[in-house]
């Protein structure tokens, strides 16, 4: 029924407004949103598209920096490893290795979980919110708890409360992927959580490389006890308020309707066996983004960020004013990559246009390292002594890096949602869990290596029981061992994207195919409901 064919005699009515009157009219407008609602619902299944309101997307994508703070946090955890638990330096990296390998075997569990769970609180909340809940606890007890135990005791003590820690932070980890699907399926939205993404992340990775460099280690003299305090009393109650807020922006659609052909599906594990061995999309995108992911963590590894800045050139504090100073220029690429390339063309497009960017300015990088002088890197709140033409030409390489580079890992969350909807294209099966924490699994098990290779590069070159400090002397090994970590695994990881681009199948085209061809299953299904 349309809303033209109701009675213009009870739509209009021109009558003196007596009680009787008001519940005619009452009634008429509860009739007039129940039709329009059906028109909305018919519009939707008709041509298989579901838009979200612009701020639903903004607010969903603080759930990625919620889990980003903490990942940033624990970076520094080898210190507290190190100074606090007991251990050397090679077992401090294997620990976080094999946590990181924890994270990923932990990953097809819940997301088989998410896949099964289909509450009144939704599918994906319930993650959210527990996994932040048990973030807070457990971070708080391995830097607050342990140190105070038996020196015997600790170390194992530190593995459970790890362990556990690692359990909330996959929960709400996979909430990021697996929700993509139903916040928007409409291809020239998809993109827009990356541009958020970015935004926020750029934040939080200038943010934080600052308060530590130039408020918390000066303030604590180093990594004290006072200093995992203070850090955590900041990093807590910012990933609530990001919680929050997404579990807010993804309330209205995290429902059923808004999930793969729109109604519930059974799935059991041999239909993520068929997922691992037939679709060609999710095994591209993990190939692609483990690689960058391996590289892009070494390089944010506070250990290389100490060699490159506050050894090779000699001033740590340029690890945080440049970040500062990059931060918007990278982010007006990313905008256009995201912006424009991936609305209008496609998100692989939008990859590749990232990866070849950042492979040709990384390259740049490296020979600039040995051609200049990097001692003569001179920027304004870094103890800014004078332009000079290094500085200039890493100035304009790093800024571009970054923006091809930030391209290359934001894309690759939306793009997960295109590989859930491939799936639900290919064997109407909706799987978001799956996919997302297949995606991660494989993720990070490769990028949980970071630490290891860090750890034992520095290992080979002597330093067996500490990592190198901002006091440690520069030698040509150690300076191979920065450049190699800080730019050269990114080389690597940009190669092997081209050549997972290239048998990727999910173009700007066959997306539009895909949700069309869902659009018309969601139809028939109405129909035969009907």
């Amino acid at each position: 029924m349309l809303f033209s064919d109701i009675p213009v005699n009870i739509v209009l009515l021109e009558t003196p407004l007596d009680f009787k009157y008001k519940r005619k009219i009452k009634k008429t407008k509860i009739l007039r949103r129940e039709i329009m609602s059906q028109q909305n619902t018919a519009t939707v299944a008709n041509n298989g598209i579901h838009r979200a309101k612009l701020w639903q997307i903004g607010g969903f994508a603080l759930n990625n920096t919620a889990t980003n703070l903490w990942m940033f946090y624990m970076n520094f955890i080898a210190y507290y490893l190190t100074g606090f638990v007991g251990v050397g330096v090679v077992v401090a990296s294997t620990l976080i290795t094999t946590m990181r390998i924890w994270d990923g075997v932990t990953d097809p569990f819940i997301g088989y979980l998410v896949d099964k769970t289909n509450t009144k609180f939704g599918k994906n909340r319930p993650f959210m919110v527990i996994g932040n809940i048990i973030l807070l606890v457990f971070s708080y007890i391995m830097v607050h708890v342990t140190h105070k135990l038996p020196m015997g005791a600790r170390f194992a003590a530190f593995v459970v409360f790890y362990a556990i820690y690692i359990i909330g932070y996959t929960f709400q980890c996979v909430v990021t992927k697996s929700a993509q699907t139903c916040l928007t399926n409409d291809p020239g939205q998809r993109p827009l959580f990356s541009i958020f993404d970015s935004i926020y992340n750029g934040i939080v990775f200038t943010g934080i490389p600052v308060l530590v460099s130039s408020y918390l280690a000066p303030k604590h003299g180093g990594f004290t006890e006072s200093f995992f305090h203070e850090f955590w009393c900041i990093v807590a109650p910012a990933s609530v308020i990001c919680t929050i807020i997404a579990v807010i922006s993804i309330s209205s659609k995290d429902k059923v309707e808004f999930f793969g052909i729109g109604k519930a599906i059974k799935v059991g594990f041999k239909d993520y066996w068929d997922v691992l061995k037939n679709n060609r999309a999710i095994q591209m995108l993990v190939v692609s983004a483990s690689t960058d992911k391996l590289a892009l963590t070494t390089q944010s590894n506070a250990t290389t960020g100490i060699i490159v800045f506050g050894i090779i050139c000699g001033n740590y504090a340029l690890s945080g004013a440049l970040a500062t100073w990059t931060l918007i220029p990278s982010m007006v690429i990313l905008f256009f990559a995201c912006g424009f390339i991936a609305r209008k063309m496609g998100q692989k497009k939008a990859m590749l246009f990232g990866t070849y960017g950042g492979l040709v300015t990384c390259l740049g990088l490296i020979a600039l390292f040995y051609i200049g002088d990097p001692t003569t890197l001179s920027l304004p709140g870094a103890g800014f002594q004078g332009l000079t033409w290094f500085t200039v030409v890493f100035m304009v390489l790093y800024i571009l890096f970054k923006g091809f580079s930030g391209v290359s890992s934001s894309i690759v969350i939306p793009m997960t949602a295109d590989c859930a909807d491939y799936e639900v294209y290919r064997s109407k099966k909706y799987v978001p869990g799956l996919i997302g924490t297949l995606f991660s699994f494989v993720d990070k098990l490769i990028s949980s290596l970071s630490a290891t290779v860090v750890g034992l590069l520095c290992a080979a070159i002597g330093f067996k029981e500490t990592l190198p400090s901002i006091d440690t002397p520069l030698t040509p090994a150690l300076k191979f061992i920065g450049v190699f970590s800080m730019f050269g695994l990114i080389v690597i990881g940009l190669i092997a994207n081209i050549i997972a681009m290239h048998f990727y199948p999910l173009s700007g085209e066959k997306m539009a195919e895909i949700q069309e061809e869902i659009g018309r299953i969601k139809a028939d299904i109405a129909a035969e409901a009907n």
